[in-house]
């Protein structure tokens, strides 16, 4: 008796991915959080404890899913800029979504707030991702002598740095 073939078999067995695991509740509305996302060069294990660590909290705590894949991306554009020395600019908009993709201190501000957040091992290993990157946006950015009369800036030494001259503007 002849057998089906392998794709007639998993014709038959398609069915729509589950595409949320869970809901975050912002204010009084619901909204569905999508699966992890592949977040290069790290584990499994690390993304699902980044994407606890960014829907962990009901307010979102200056996270929202997806918020280290944007700040990961942000931060290697900008450190892939031609230019032997890069400036960082400020962006005109205050919320941390429009931000990040403008600002790379606060894609940095971001990728530290959940580097605080997880557990040791992923901890580990989401800084042994970030080093190499803060060594070379140390190396091509230029500190700032009169940072210390910013004290709204933040606390990261990435704040510290000469940012580009239309800031003040």
């Amino acid at each position: 008796m002849p057998r089906k073939r392998p794709g007639a078999l998993r014709a038959r067995q398609r069915t729509t991915p589950v595409l949320f695991r869970s809901t975050v509740t912002w204010g009084t509305e619901v909204f569905p959080v999508p699966w992890p996302t592949r977040l290069d060069r790290l584990s499994r294990r690390t993304v699902s404890a980044v994407h606890r660590a960014e829907c962990g909290r009901p307010d979102g705590g200056g996270l929202w899913p997806g918020a280290t894949d944007a700040a990961l991306r942000s931060y290697r554009h900008f450190l892939a800029l031609p230019g032997r020395w890069l400036y960082p600019r400020h962006s005109v908009c205050g919320c941390p979504t429009c931000d990040v993709p403008d600002d790379v201190a606060v894609a940095r501000d971001v990728l530290e707030l959940v580097r605080l957040r997880l557990p040791p091992g992923a901890r580990r290993e989401l800084t042994a991702l970030l080093a190499p990157l803060d060594e070379e946006l140390e190396r091509r950015t230029v500190p700032d002598p009169f940072a210390h009369r910013r004290p709204w800036r933040g606390d990261g030494w990435w704040h510290r740095r000469m940012y580009h001259e239309s800031a003040h503007l």
